[in-house]
């Protein structure tokens, strides 16, 4: 008998006195602002903090990597050990998010099965990733999960659910509020309700029942839940059959309907770094091309048209086009949310941000089930500071 395809989860969570502190924002936030994290890490100063058990992926790669995910795993001892955690068994998490905009996101924290998702090109799994997975992305990230004895996700799933049979399984007034607070960095509001475990087994069924072959779709964190995949693949290697009852099985997410009005999709603008701006613009630019965006370099902005080639978005084909020229003669690109950060970024003379346009939410799961996973990067649940914090935390090892 196959285990639920979303269920409820051993969770814990931070006594009430470490808020607003405890929450931070996810880990592939802020790539090229370092002075976002050098600020939050001031106003956290020495508080107990989700930030000590993270790695923000500005920092992937440097000298120091090692040493920091060594630190992160003694810091997840050091709190487990301690009177942090409120442990909270066989329960899930409603939670209400206000956003930027001030409209409420609503989600519902808990365990997916790994053994229903596969991100391996051509998958027909029930939960079914929604971008392409760089392989090469997926090592490093091992490294910080592998000996990780928590995890405490930023993993947002979606499900197609215009009858919202999921979210109508709950009725907040009688729940019981485990959280309340507001979040750093103008994150705005978090409130979270203790779901039991009855209402719980109502909402696994409801699931279940979705209709389509896509039950669940990830809506951020594809390679966080990649990386949660690899590590359970590794374990099952190392331990046969009983990696089926082990809790590394399951990644904690939270779970959102892809019909909430607050669910909003923004695109993910590129900025370009170390190039010539105006031999790059050359090298994309076509005159007949199928798709435009908007370019910033040098303090002027301008339309550039380009052309589709195999790609069915605007995404994939400029994506394409600046892997090419990178490869051929260098530079790097990131993927950044908000228009403002993207031009920003692009003040420096060898720089330049090309502003894409956001997806209809609606065409994700068609075509998801008709095309595969969609170029990387095509696009964000809100900007950054609407995303995912770290704040539920679930024993893994």
């Amino acid at each position: 008998m196959n285990k639920p395809l979303f269920s409820s989860a051993n969770i814990l969570l931070p006594k009430r006195d470490l808020y607003p502190y405890w929450p931070v924002v996810a880990c592939d936030q802020y790539t090229s602002e370092p002075k976002y994290w050098e600020s939050l890490e001031n106003q956290i100063d020495s508080r107990p903090s989700t930030l000590d058990l993270i790695l923000p992926e500005l920092y992937l790669g440097k000298e120091d990597t090692a040493l920091r995910i060594e630190n992160i795993n003694k810091k997840m001892e050091e709190y487990l050990s301690s009177d942090i955690f409120m442990s909270h068994p066989n329960s899930m998490v409603y939670v209400e998010r206000t956003v930027s905009d001030g409209r409420i996101r609503r989600g519902i924290v808990g365990a997916v099965d790994l053994e229903r998702y596969d991100f391996s090109v051509g998958s027909k799994s029930e939960v079914r990733a929604t971008e392409g997975t760089v392989l090469e992305r997926i090592p490093p990230r091992v490294e910080i999960r592998k000996n990780a004895s928590l995890e405490l996700p930023h993993i947002m799933l979606l499900i197609d659910d215009a009858s919202n049979t999921v979210f109508d399984c709950v009725v907040p007034s009688q729940l019981e509020t485990v959280y309340d607070t507001d979040l750093l960095c103008n994150g705005g509001h978090i409130i979270g309700k203790l779901i039991p475990s009855k209402v719980c087994n109502k909402i696994s069924s409801a699931v279940s029942s979705l209709s389509g072959n896509i039950k669940i779709a990830v809506g951020d964190g594809n390679h966080s839940l990649a990386t949660a995949k690899t590590c359970y693949n590794n374990l099952k290697k190392a331990i046969g059959d009983k990696a089926l009852e082990h809790p590394a099985r399951y990644a904690l997410a939270e779970l959102c309907n892809i019909h909430d009005a607050a669910m909003v999709f923004e695109p993910i603008h590129r900025v370009v770094f170390n190039v010539d701006p105006q031999k790059l613009l050359s090298y994309i630019s076509s005159d007949s091309g199928e798709f435009t965006a908007d370019a910033i370099f040098g303090g002027k902005r301008q339309t550039v048209r380009f052309p589709a080639g195999s790609n069915a978005l605007a995404v994939g084909a400029l994506q394409q086009l600046i892997d090419e020229y990178i490869s051929e003669n260098g530079g790097s690109v990131d993927y950044v949310h908000g228009e403002g950060s993207a031009a920003a970024l692009a003040e420096n003379e060898c720089s330049i941000a090309f502003l894409l346009p956001a997806i209809d939410k609606f065409s994700l799961f068609p075509a998801v089930e008709k095309d595969g996973a969609l170029p990387r990067k095509t696009f964000s649940l809100g900007e950054a500071n609407d995303k995912r914090y770290y704040l539920e935390a679930r024993r893994i090892y």
